[in-house]
């Protein structure tokens, strides 16, 4: 770089256009043989490389920059660049890890190393959180420490821009004494903090850092009265002053640093717990510098090492994902026909619809004659249900008879995948269709889903020799048939499933008891309630064991041939199919939860505490700051014997739709705890005056999946959850409502 003119705005312009040119700030070596190195250790994660990036100026400044620029929120309730990294891309950080600019000014005779640059910021990053966690005003210590760590970006900026000028101004302010933020002022017509508030406002930082990169040399005090952001600024500068006098690292200044005490007591802050804090200090910038390596002996051959690794990991890397890529635009044309029979299929399609489908895709894409597809037969069924597809076209289904002496589908493909030669297993099938399946040039392969057979695919090959060539596709095509067929097979269960459940829940509200008794009569109706609930559990156990194999696999096949397609609308029905996969999961989640919920731990409990317990967790389920509600427990009804946290989930559910109930301003709840008559229960009660429920909504409420809110509502469980903690605590719950009155929820717990 040039010597500094003499004309103050011809340097300043100068100066303004070599720091506008900065994309980033640049590193050490040491900071980038350590993220280089980070690179070889397995699969790279954000949160692998996060240590680094947080404890360097200059990655920390790019990684806001590209938050700025994909216009991310920093997570709102507590300041982390942690978080951040974590939502972003892995490629999108660990293209910023490779692209990392390292300092090159190492040979430049220098009064202030980038390295004491470095250390003075760590100190002031370490020593602003510790103030900050301290100081009377709530500022986020690592929002504290983040500013710390940037608050002299305008500095490393002149470093980097013009470091050889840079070096002669850090010698004029140690000559005289002096701050450098003076020498600057004079010399162009500028200093690091207007410069490095531009640079801020450039790489889009958090505005009370960019606030403290401006002020930290102002008298923040003041400011900070009438902007609150500027508070981040006041414990920077105080963080600052002690990091001066504790002699970690240098900042180019040479005057005396600011008054601690006058600092502190603006900030409210014990001079004494400072003293402790700068005591640590040193402790603190240590560490971080240790992650840094920057007491390395030799960082230059350090980062040359790990480049060099580097270099050929990615290397290596490229050429199998050149490979990989040549694999994946030759199947592109086979993912075609997956994606066209998976957006061919209908909900509502029948299962021998679906078979049929594929049936006819099969033929046209591998361009084969005559085609079979059967299922095989249930246990205890003798027919035989097939797919046929003649050589020209024409499809039908058929039933067939089983075979008398060997499987339907022989136990060689039964669990595993091959090609078999048709007409060497399955004569039995060719006798009963009228099509001529040529001997030699038939073959034959299982449909599988979860390494069992659903059925086989029986198919004429013009070119025999085809079918080694063909295998990898034949295998994924036929497991996709195999996985969606056994779904649909799943479906056809589930409906029979289905009509018994609805026959339980049926069942379930005749032997409910009367709302209007305090101990259900007749006493039978308490057994036949429970067994009811017991039924009706058991039975959403098995369905939801039978559907989540089959769409756990359809959900990740989906998603495997999502990631590898390119064609926009195809790859969006495949990412579709895997986002409809993975509600149903959620919903079989739910299943679950209700039919084999916690094993309840009895013991004797306080119902006032419980009480207390619910509201907070119904607290925070309605964000509400206030909850109406008043509670009286009678002397005799102090304690129940039940789960305390499951109890407490039931009442903070019913009092959350309590809550909800209010159309507009929050209105009165009443809780309620009573002994029974005869004294052998607790009847605990909660009353509100909202909109209430019909008499139809009541019967249902406590049902699984009901929900009486509008469309797009969540999926109604919980007081189908409430009725069944409640129901194996040994309690009853019942509902009693009126539209426009109110509802009162009754839960009867045994005593303690």
């Amino acid at each position: 770089m040039p010597d500094i003119p003499s004309n103050a705005s011809t340097a300043a312009r100068r100066v303004e256009l070599a720091i506008a040119r900065l994309d980033f700030l640049s590193t050490l070596p040491s900071v980038a043989a350590r993220l280089f190195s980070k690179l070889l250790q397995g699969r790279f994660s954000p949160s692998g490389v996060a240590d680094i990036i947080e404890a360097d100026p200059a990655l920390t400044v790019g990684m806001f920059a590209i938050i700025g620029r994909r216009r991310m929120n920093m997570p709102s309730e507590k300041f982390s660049l942690r978080q951040a990294l974590d939502r972003l891309p892995a490629d999108v950080v660990r293209d910023a890890v490779l692209s990392v600019k390292v300092s090159r000014d190492l040979q430049i005779p220098e009064i202030l190393s980038k390295k004491d640059l470095f250390l003075h910021s760590l100190a002031v990053a370490c020593c602003a959180e510790s103030i900050a966690q301290i100081a009377p005003a709530r500022i986020d210590p690592q929002l504290a420490y983040a500013a710390g760590l940037l608050h002299d970006i305008g500095k490393l900026a002149l470093q980097d821009a013009m470091p050889k000028s840079f070096a002669r101004l850090v010698e004029q302010a140690k000559s005289a004494q002096s701050s450098s933020l003076a020498v600057e002022r004079r010399q162009l017509g500028a200093d690091h903090t207007i410069l490095g508030r531009r640079l801020a406002q450039k790489w889009r930082l958090p505005e009370e850092i960019a606030l403290t990169v401006w002020l930290h040399h102002s008298d923040t005090a003041a400011i900070a009265q009438d902007m609150p952001l500027a508070a981040v600024a006041q414990i920077v500068q105080l963080a600052d002053s002690i990091a001066r006098q504790s002699g970690i690292g240098q900042s180019g200044s040479y005057d005396s640093p600011e008054s601690v005490e006058e600092n502190a007591h603006a900030l409210g802050v014990d001079i004494g717990r400072l003293e402790q804090i700068a005591r640590n200090l040193l402790t603190q910038v240590a560490e971080k510098s240790n992650l840094l390596g920057l007491d390395s002996p030799d960082a230059l051959a350090d980062y040359g090492d790990a480049a060099g690794a580097a270099a050929a990991h990615l290397a290596a890397r490229e050429t199998e994902l050149t490979a990989e890529n040549r694999k994946l635009q030759a199947a592109s044309s086979h993912l075609d026909f997956a994606a066209d029979f998976l957006a061919s299929i209908d909900p509502a399609a029948d299962v021998m619809d679906v078979a049929e489908s594929f049936a006819v895709r099969w033929q046209t894409f591998y361009q084969t004659g005559s085609v079979c597809l059967y299922l095989a037969p249930p246990p205890g069924t003798r027919t035989i249900d097939a797919a046929v597809v003649e050589s020209l076209g024409q499809s039908s289904v058929v039933s067939l008879d089983a075979p008398d002496q060997a499987p339907a589908v022989p136990s060689r493909i039964a669990g595993e995948f091959a090609i078999l030669d048709a007409h060497d297993h399955i004569d039995w099938l060719f006798d009963q269709l009228n099509l001529d399946f040529s001997p030699g040039a038939t073959k034959l392969l299982p449909l599988l889903s979860n390494n069992a057979a659903v059925g086989a695919i029986a198919f004429e090959l013009h070119y025999p020799g085809d079918a080694a060539l063909f295998e990898e596709k034949f295998k994924t095509s036929s497991s996709i048939a195999g996985i969606v067929l056994d779904l649909a097979l799943s479906g056809v269960g589930q409906q029979s499933l289905a009509e018994r459940f609805a026959q339980l829940v049926s069942g379930y509200e005749q032997v409910a008891p009367s709302q209007t008794e305090e101990i259900p009569s007749p006493a039978a109706s308490i057994p036949a309630r429970s067994e009811a609930i017991e039924a009706l559990a058991e039975l959403a156990a098995g369905a939801a064991h039978e559907l989540n194999n089959p769409l756990a696999v359809v959900s990740g096949r989906a998603q495997l041939l999502a990631d590898a397609e390119t064609e926009p609308d195809k790859k969006n029905i495949l990412s579709q199919i895997h986002d409809a996969a993975d509600r149903a999961c959620a919903v079989i989640e739910d299943l679950m939860g209700f039919a084999e919920p916690p094993r309840p731990r009895p013991a004797k409990t306080d119902v006032r505490s419980m009480i207390d317990e619910a509201l907070q967790l119904a607290a925070r389920k309605t964000n509400a700051e206030h909850i109406n509600v008043q509670v009286e427990v009678a002397d005799n009804a102090k304690e129940v014997f039940a789960d305390s946290a499951q109890i407490a989930s039931v009442v903070a559910n019913i009092v959350t739709n309590a809550v909800e109930s209010y159309r507009g301003e929050l209105g009165p709840i009443k809780i309620a705890a009573s002994p029974t008559q005869p004294d052998k229960m607790v009847k605990l009660q909660v009353m509100d005056l909202g909109c209430g429920m019909d008499a139809q909504a009541v019967k249902k409420a406590a049902q699984p999946f009901y929900s009486a809110k509008i469309a797009g509502r969540k999926r109604g469980m919980g007081l189908a959850y409430a009725a069944r903690f409640v129901q194996i605590n040994g309690g009853t719950l019942d509902i009693e409502s009126s539209l426009g009155v109110g509802t009162t929820v009754t839960i009867l717990l045994p005593r303690a």
